[in-house]
């Protein structure tokens, strides 16, 4: 009996101890992709994103495609998001607001789901969009990576000035200061 006790307890000290390396590794690992992640924030977004992204055309929610480049010539904001992402149902409220407040400076905001139409449908619905949605797949998600979101992390935001130069980017969740920021500097020129 004595011995399978001591048995039992160096089993489990075993476990325990392969249990502290393995989340020592998935915390390395994890810091390591959040740093390669975040630091994609910081490299200028290539010129030929913007060209990729204006020469876009999804299906907006009634089925008809629509391009990008319609909204040349204004100051766009083109979000890819999800109903599935909470940090994303975090921001539209503010994207909301912030179309009301800039539409009439030639401001247009484009959101771009990678989502099922029906849930993309209802939220829209929900939040009271004020913006064209538009539905994005595989091809939406090739378009971000072409902007430098080379880990695929939702949301992802780009800002395009009137000339449809991409003027900024954003990975992950955009906080109110710094949307007022970058609109007012986008809004000036």
């Amino acid at each position: 009996v004595r011995r399978r006790s001591r048995a039992s307890a160096a089993v489990s000290q075993g476990r325990q101890t392969l249990l502290i390396v393995a989340i020592a590794l998935l915390a390395t690992a994890s810091g390591a992709i959040f740093y390669w992640w975040r630091s994609g924030g910081l490299e200028p977004v290539p010129a030929r994103a913007a060209h990729a992204v204006m020469g876009a055309s999804l299906e907006d929610l009634s089925g008809r495609q629509q391009p990008l480049s319609q909204w040349r010539g204004k100051a766009l904001v083109v979000n890819f998001w999800a109903t599935w992402c909470p940090p994303c149902r975090e921001e539209i409220p503010e994207f909301i607001k912030a179309q009301d407040k800039y539409r009439a400076q030639g401001l247009q905001f484009v959101g771009i789901a990678i989502d099922r139409r029906d849930a993309v449908e209802a939220f829209v619905k929900e939040m009271g969009i004020n913006y064209p949605v538009l539905l994005g797949g595989v091809e939406a998600m090739e378009l971000t990576r072409e902007a430098g979101n080379r880990a695929g992390v939702l949301p992802f935001t780009l800002v395009i000035d009137r000339s449809g130069k991409v003027v900024g980017k954003e990975l992950g969740k955009i906080t109110r200061a710094k949307l007022e920021h970058i609109l007012q500097s986008l809004l000036r020129t």
